[in-house]
């Protein structure tokens, strides 16, 4: 049961677009342990509820790789960033995975705790530095953010 579980962790965790290294991160939030070999079945289910209230489907059906649109509009101006600075070229990984790599390496020293993903960042000082970074890092690429043409 426990090996079971533990692929369970594993396809939710890939269905969030979570890496190694945040499954790590998420795992010793709830639990207080990184490595699934130290946990026991009450631990393993505890990760596997976080994972389902983060979005995890258990069942195929219904299921899509697409995520939704972040319900706050200033994480939703980070995925616009990202995916700008992605179609310019000046990402090695312009994925979902990357952008919370980028975030985990960028302010892992410096905040307390990194969110798994992008969408769970909740306080603004946090999405500001994220969203202030990624702008800075435009500029020094040569990307013109042009917003006016957004606007109505």
């Amino acid at each position: 049961m426990t090996r079971a579980l533990q692929q369970k962790i594993h396809v939710g965790c890939r269905q969030l677009g979570l890496d190694g290294d945040a499954r790590r991160a998420l795992q010793l939030v709830e639990t207080g342990k990184a490595s699934m070999k130290d946990m026991d079945g009450a631990d393993l289910l505890k990760v596997i509820k976080r994972l389902k209230k983060d979005g995890f489907k258990t069942s195929s059906k219904g299921i899509t790789k697409k995520h939704k649109a972040a319900t706050r509009p200033d994480l939703r101006l980070i995925h616009v960033l990202w995916t700008k600075l992605g179609e310019t070229g000046a990402l090695r990984d312009p994925s979902r995975a990357g952008l919370n790599k980028f975030i985990r390496a960028r302010f892992g020293n410096t905040w307390s705790s990194v969110p798994a993903d992008v969408d769970m960042l909740r306080q603004w000082p946090q999405i500001d530095a994220v969203i202030q970074a990624l702008k800075c890092w435009g500029d020094r690429a040569g990307i013109d953010f042009d917003w006016s043409e957004h606007r109505s």
